[in-house]
């Protein structure tokens, strides 16, 4: 089991920077595979990165690639979202999930946390 908390999200102004963190409890985080996904007003929930056990693989959506970089520290317990140069586009409720592959997919997520509001203005 992996109990998921996201914090750091707000409001900011286009071009500007947020960093959220995804503080994570239970045995089997440090052997868990960690994703950020997001979800628009009105779109379905679509992948952001993911992060492999002990941090040395990632993946990342086109739409974020170099200017989201996604990290972990294993011995806090949390993964990191540093999110740069954010556009009024990237405004959505962001989520941490936890499973087992290093995949794009959310089914194969099957922790989640309660999510954290991103907004960004124009």
């Amino acid at each position: 089991q992996v109990q998921l908390v996201e914090s750091g999200g707000g409001l900011v102004q286009a071009g500007g920077s947020l960093r959220l963190s995804c503080a994570a409890s239970g045995r089997t985080f440090k052997s868990s595979v960690v994703g950020w996904f997001r979800q628009a007003p009105g779109k379905e929930r679509e992948f952001v990165a993911t992060i492999s056990e002990l941090g040395g693989r990632t993946l990342y959506a086109d739409s974020v690639k170099g200017r989201f970089t996604i990290s972990r520290d294993n011995a806090k317990g949390t993964v990191y979202l540093q999110m740069n140069s954010l556009s009024p586009e990237d405004t959505a409720v962001y989520y941490c999930a936890a499973g087992w592959k290093l995949v794009t997919t959310s089914d194969d997520y099957p922790y989640w946390g309660q999510g954290t509001q991103v907004t960004v203005s124009s």
